[in-house]
């Protein structure tokens, strides 16, 4: 996929690496992170799950920044650029909103956009999992936007399903 992008005058590599690398090691840290969080242990220490939200928001937010270059030279062309930055928007979304309620101590909130977050995050995963099989059929100009559309349709609808049927079922 790089040596695709070498072809365009305007790519250049050290500086694209500046850029893809921290995104790649930044997410890995809150895909690693987000999954402890939702734990009775993370909730049991306070002060645990507090400065690992800190990390979690903080590689978030890092990540929101360096988004919009490396998805200038998106592999599939300009609907997967525009597909990526709809992506990015959910995540800063998400997370601020989370965030924000958690400075509020506004819980029940804070737990659902959070885990709207975590969902967004996870697209990360899910989107390289739907881009394998329709890659295959089409090109990428086509399969890339809709597996990151489906990939955060899905993770979003997993995650509203598993609050909404927990929602029916307590009350």
């Amino acid at each position: 996929m790089v040596k695709g992008k070498m072809e365009d005058e305007h790519f250049h590599l050290t500086v694209w690496e500046a850029f893809f690398y921290p995104h790649i090691i930044l997410g890995t840290i809150a895909l690693a992170i987000s999954p402890f969080q939702l734990t009775k242990v993370s909730r049991k220490k306070p002060k645990l799950h507090r400065n690992l939200g800190k990390i979690y928001g903080f590689t978030i937010f890092i990540n929101v920044l360096l988004v919009p270059y490396i998805s200038l030279f998106s592999t599939g062309g300009q609907s997967t650029m525009i597909a990526f930055l709809v992506l990015n928007t959910f995540w800063l979304g998400t997370t601020a909103m989370g965030v924000l309620r958690g400075f509020q101590k506004k819980i029940p909130s804070h737990k659902n956009w959070i885990l709207r977050s975590y969902a967004i995050t996870w697209v990360f995963v899910s989107f390289r999992i739907i881009v394998i099989p329709l890659s295959v059929f089409l090109d990428a100009s086509i399969s890339f936007p809709i597996a990151v559309y489906l990939s955060i349709a899905l993770n979003l609808i997993f995650v509203e399903s598993k609050r909404i049927k927990k929602t029916v079922f307590v009350s």
